[in-house]
């Protein structure tokens, strides 16, 4: 015979079961402002793992390279082909020749082309090896086949446009970076540190609504407007 379903499985004597534990916490009493540090919420359990950076296509780098080239390239095979036609070559190809097989290697004008030369190469390897796309933030993959990023701003107005419904807040000013988000409150009645501590719960959650792969520390921090006059 089997059991009827639905019916829950009660739990052996002598167990316990872990409830969770919320932690709180809070900044020292201060009269004119309050601040506190937290690190990144948790991601919520059960969602896609983390994704890296999006690679930027670097389109105008690869351009302007693309463009020097080809040009520097039709000038020197122009030349190739003046030569071959029994023409005589260009002036600058033959007083560059000149200046090159004249001058030594410790010349003033040598050591800046050189120096010119290397600073783009390395340049040219940096936009290589680096993804770019610093103001795009990749959220977390929940389909193998899709990514998403959220823009910096839209991520910073989101914030901002949570943190004026806490009760006490006049105005608020956010910058989101890869690894913290600075919020900068400005209360006008209540306590500074129950506006703080209101300003971590709802920011805190509004984080965790994002879905960022990694999402940012949160740095509240909260003052009185300024007199006027």
């Amino acid at each position: 015979m089997s059991e009827p379903q639905g019916r829950e499985t009660p739990e052996p004597e002598g167990t316990t079961q872990r409830l969770p534990v919320l932690e709180k916490t809070q900044a020292g009493p201060g009269r004119s402002e309050a601040s506190a540090t937290h690190g990144p919420p948790a991601a919520p359990d059960g969602e896609g793992g983390r994704a890296g950076r999006f690679w930027s296509a670097r389109r105008i780098a690869a351009a302007i390279v693309a463009l020097l080239l080809l040009a520097l390239a039709g000038l020197f095979l122009y030349d190739i082909v003046s030569v071959r036609a029994d023409r005589p070559g260009m002036g600058w190809r033959r007083e560059l020749a000149r200046q090159l097989a004249e001058r030594p290697l410790d010349d003033t004008w040598v050591l800046v082309g050189a120096g010119i030369a290397a600073a783009l190469g390395l340049w040219l390897l940096l936009l290589a090896a680096t993804p770019g796309l610093r103001h795009v933030l990749p959220m977390r993959r929940t389909h193998a086949d899709v990514r998403a990023g959220l823009d910096r701003d839209a991520a910073a107005t989101a914030l901002r446009d949570r943190a004026v419904e806490v009760a006490g807040v006049q105005s608020a000013r956010v910058k989101v970076r890869r690894r913290r988000a600075d919020v900068r409150a400005l209360a006008h009645f209540r306590e500074l540190d129950e506006v703080r501590t209101d300003l971590d719960a709802v920011l805190a959650d509004a984080i965790r609504g994002l879905g960022l792969s990694r999402p940012p520390s949160l740095s509240v921090r909260v003052r009185r407007p300024g007199r006027k006059g």
